[in-house]
């Protein structure tokens, strides 16, 4: 490597010998420079350099090369005479090495080779580079537009292009981009015509002065046979440009007609492509465009009238539609566009009765209503609308849905927070109870397994109860018709349905005993019926915890006992557990009833769970802490004995595990043994298998179980 990197320095020695004759640079400016270009060619010869070693070396390199353009400026304009071109070509090569450098060891690194040619933009790398990936379509657009914008050649963009389709022909972007890049080339024609003086829109001269001077001064004319023969050959002058001109946007359309075509053959199924290319086109102003504009809509509702997003796209467009807008007030203007996307609506209903049809026409509505929603429409909330206009019109869809058998969860729940928003928007009291009784009645019908509807119940009940005392606090009767409500919702969902509403159901019944423990016993069913699943382990935790604040450690240890004599406890919990009396031993600087209980929870739990090797971890280094070397020997046998299938075997001398053979169960005991990722060097016992008795663990902290 060093012998390499020298070779590559000496061969700078002219080019910086010609750079301190120049009086470019010092002495001590190339040494530094010397300096740093050490550092990076070291960098570039390691076993496996980064990206970024190459795009510093780059940046370095065009920062000193500007630097050396700028003193050369200031030479050249002081002594014009002297000649640079030993420096330049000298540099010059040192730049193309290194460009080549840099494309050969990023060939795969397509991120890195687009940050280079936004640097250097090389009309050969772009060729390379698309060689080796011809199916990245980012490649053909990169290539096309460094065509179009610096080398000027259109044709040759318009062949990428084209070339790109042909790789790349279902990429979105190159359509659309072929099509801006076409777009932009007639805007180009025109601002050329611009240039020479003829009007875009007519291609005639603007004559307007001369013609008021002449209509002005017309007695200084004569006509000959009585006939204004300069009126008619300007007639006939403004024909021939006109048809000049709508030729030259023919061209233009049949050149967009022939894109969207070629689009719409590879993509048929892709609705964004439709819009876009919409899109564009209503941008532009070329002749017979309204025909092209005519077949893309019919193509779309075709093509995608069995789609909801199709239907919700075609319901919003109408909203910008200003062709019968021009002679009306702004509110009368805006009635009728909404009235126009009610229509789409109202069809797309009767075609696709969908709970997603449903849920777009809904969240349309609740746009046009409210203004701090996630699709909000701007054009509504002006002040002209008062939005309790349109109460019956969003609360007919939900009970559309709802006849229809459409209504979803999301559905109701967004159902019933409209009553309550529209209670708080009318301050009308009515709409909370109304809330509350269409809750119930969904809860108790089809969707009895919702739970965030139920969720959304119990919030709206405890807020009727609170409204109704004037108090945040509820009486034994209240609480009584709350636990019956949560009962009900939590022997209807699993619990991991329904962690939420237990976690609100233990910060309601916490300080009730009786309820408390009535909670409890429903969780351990909940439990039993979860079979040792992880969904219920922030539940019995949380039971935990609550009753660890409440009654301290001894009745928490009773809780939790409680929990791990259900069928298979969950290991979260008891993680969970394990954590608790550690940091209670710890906080007690090692008591000792705390120690018992952790080693008999890691016990229980790798009974369990023999597998999991974090546990034996853990036990492990707890056992090193705080316990004894023959206790912590013990764990570590106890790991190595467990029967591991799949362990990793990275060193070369580690035993390997085949047809489920223990390693030290061999005919040929080998020299070192797995200890968890830790190797012990132990003698072979020749005749005889390794015993716990054969060999100890090392007490030093180095080896401890990663």
């Amino acid at each position: 490597m060093a012998d390499a990197v020298q070779y590559r320095m000496e061969r700078m020695s002219d080019e910086l010998d010609d750079l301190e004759r120049r009086g470019l640079f010092t002495r001590a400016e190339l040494a530094e420079v010397v300096r740093r270009r050490r550092d990076f060619e070291f960098r570039l010869r390691r076993h496996s350099p980064l990206r970024a070693d190459f795009l510093d070396y780059i940046a370095y390199e065009l920062r000193l090369d500007a630097l050396r353009d700028l003193r050369k400026r200031a030479i050249i304009r002081a002594t014009p005479d002297d000649d640079h071109d030993d420096a330049e070509s000298a540099d010059k090569k040192k730049r193309k090495k290194r460009k080549g450098k840099k494309w050969k060891k990023s060939v795969s690194d397509v991120a890195g080779v687009l940050r280079v040619l936004d640097i250097y933009r090389m009309a050969t790398v772009l060729a390379q580079v698309i060689r080796y990936h011809p199916k990245v379509p980012g490649l053909w657009i990169y290539a096309a537009a460094w065509e179009f914008d610096q080398n000027l050649n259109v044709a040759a963009a318009r062949a990428l292009m084209q070339t790109g389709l042909r790789s790349c022909p279902e990429s979105e972007d190159m359509w659309i981009e072929y099509l801006r890049m076409e777009l932009t080339y007639l805007n180009k024609l025109k601002a050329r015509k611009v240039a020479l003086g003829e009007d875009v829109k007519t291609l005639e001269k603007n004559n307007d002065d001369a013609s008021t001077w002449k209509e002005e001064h017309k007695e200084l004319f004569m006509s000959l046979n009585e006939q204004d023969e300069g009126s008619e050959k300007s007639i006939a002058h403004g024909v021939a440009l006109e048809g000049k001109e709508d030729l030259f946007w023919q061209q233009g359309l049949l050149i967009i007609q022939t894109i969207y075509h070629g689009a719409k053959e590879a993509l048929p199924s892709s609705l964004t492509l439709r819009k876009k290319f919409l899109e564009i086109l209503n941008s532009v102003d070329l002749a017979h465009s309204d025909e092209l504009k005519v077949e893309v809509m019919d193509d779309l509702k075709n093509d995608f009238s069995h789609t909801e997003d199709y239907w919700d796209w075609f319901a919003r467009l109408q909203l910008s539609d200003s062709s019968s807008s021009s002679n009306l007030d702004r509110k009368e203007a805006l009635s009728n566009k909404l009235n126009k996307s009610i229509q789409v609506y109202d069809e797309a209903i009767r075609r696709l009765p969908t709970s997603r049809m449903y849920s777009l026409y809904a969240k349309f509505w609740m746009g046009v209503l409210f203004d701090d929603t996630e699709d909000s429409i701007s054009l509504f909330h002006g002040g002209e609308f008062d939005a309790s206009e349109f109460t019956s019109s969003i609360l007919k869809v939900y009970q559309n849905a709802e006849l229809c058998g459409c209504l979803t969860e999301e559905l109701a729940c967004q159902y019933v927070s409209l009553y309550l928003r529209l209670g708080g928007l009318e301050d009308a009291p009515g709409r909370l109870e109304e809330a509350k009784n269409l809750a119930k009645k969904l809860c108790n019908g089809p969707l009895s397994h919702a739970a965030d509807l139920w969720n959304l119940r119990a919030s709206i009940e405890m807020k009727s109860l609170a409204t109704a005392t004037g108090s945040s606090s509820f009486s034994k009767e209240n609480l009584n018709s709350l636990f019956d409500l949560l009962s009900v919702a939590l022997s209807k969902l699993s619990i991991s349905e329904a962690e939420g509403l237990w976690h609100t159901a233990m910060k309601l019944f916490s300080h009730e005993k009786i309820y408390f423990e009535k909670l409890v016993k429903c969780a351990m069913l909940s439990l039993s019926s979860a079979g040792g699943s992880d969904c219920g382990a922030s539940v019995s935790s949380s039971i935990v915890g609550w009753v660890l604040q409440k009654d301290g450690i001894k009745k928490a240890r009773k809780m939790y006992k409680r929990f791990l004599a259900l069928p298979r406890p969950s290991l979260k919990f008891f993680q969970y557990c394990i954590e608790l009396e550690t940091n209670i031993a710890f906080a007690l600087m090692g008591n000792q009833d705390s120690l018992v209980n952790v080693r008999k929870l890691y016990d229980s739990a790798l009974d369990l769970y023999p597998q999991e090797r974090e546990l034996w971890r853990n036990y492990y280094n707890m056992e090193l802490k705080v316990g004894t070397s023959e206790t912590a020997n013990a764990i570590y046998w106890r790991a190595r004995k467990s029967d591991w299938p799949g362990l990793d075997r990275k060193h070369p001398t580690r035993p390997t595990i085949r047809d489920g053979r223990r390693p030290w169960a061999a005919s040929s005991p080998p020299r070192c043994v797995l200890e968890l990722d830790v190797y012990v060097s132990v003698p072979a016992a020749q005749g005889s298998a390794l015993h716990a008795s054969n060999v100890t663990a090392p007490d030093d902290a180095a080896t401890e179980i990663k």
